[in-house]
């Protein structure tokens, strides 16, 4: 089998792109990254995932951009609520965290080259997402041209690929494709300011984006 690095976040998109990467015949091996997350329960959902998905191996790495800061997920500032579409849509928000997919995918691509894997997975998302600029197609084909030319392993001819196969979906259609691979979303988590006891606040926009495409399926969220 092909080895593929997946970024396993525990949310609904890594949980999908895991089942999407194991569709094609890869043999997946999960990193997770531990930076010092507000939603430190995304962690514990990454392992039932990666259990659940008899993934060839899980590894949490620990990059604390808590040092940095700069971001509603990494330090005391608000995570916003309630907020509408339009205003989602006309700014990129607090929950940004500066570099994230760039430090992320450095990351994965080193994982990759020491287990001689040519293909990274990652669940960015163009459509159903919160503006954030390292999810964008141009982002992901820069950071591979800058993988193929920074590696031993690429210049020795073993060309690496980065696949966003939830790039130009919809949340609604995203889920929609993870219920035909049989993911449980049950077992996700993607809210951004959970409760201590890891429940969801139903009112970030990560939670609502979510809410709104289960409903548009005509279902709820099994995570709330």
């Amino acid at each position: 089998m092909k080895k593929a690095v997946v970024l396993l976040s525990g949310g609904l998109d890594s949980a999908t792109v895991v089942a999407i990467a194991q569709g094609q015949g890869f043999e997946i091996f999960a990193l997770t990254v531990d930076y010092g997350q507000r939603h430190r329960v995304e962690l514990e959902a990454a392992a039932r995932v990666a259990a659940v998905n008899n993934v060839k191996t899980h590894q949490v790495i620990h990059i604390p951009l808590t040092d940095f800061g700069g971001s509603a997920l990494t330090s005391e500032i608000a995570v916003p609520k309630d907020r509408d579409e339009a205003k989602m849509n006309s700014e990129i928000p607090i929950t940004y965290v500066p570099a994230r997919n760039t430090i992320f995918l450095s990351f994965a691509l080193g994982f990759a080259e020491v287990i001689g894997a040519n293909d990274i997975f990652v669940g960015v998302n163009a459509v159903d997402y919160s503006g954030y600029p390292d999810c964008r197609p141009e982002f992901i084909a820069a950071f591979e041209n800058m993988a193929n030319l920074a590696t031993k392993a690429a210049v020795e001819g073993a060309r690496l690929t980065i696949h966003a196969p939830l790039m130009s979906l919809t949340k609604t259609e995203i889920i929609r494709e993870g219920l035909r691979l049989g993911v449980d979303y049950g077992m996700t988590h993607s809210c951004y300011d959970p409760s201590d006891s890891g429940q969801a606040c139903g009112r970030c926009d990560s939670c609502l984006i979510r809410q709104r495409a289960f409903e548009s399926l005509g279902q709820l969220d099994p995570a709330l």
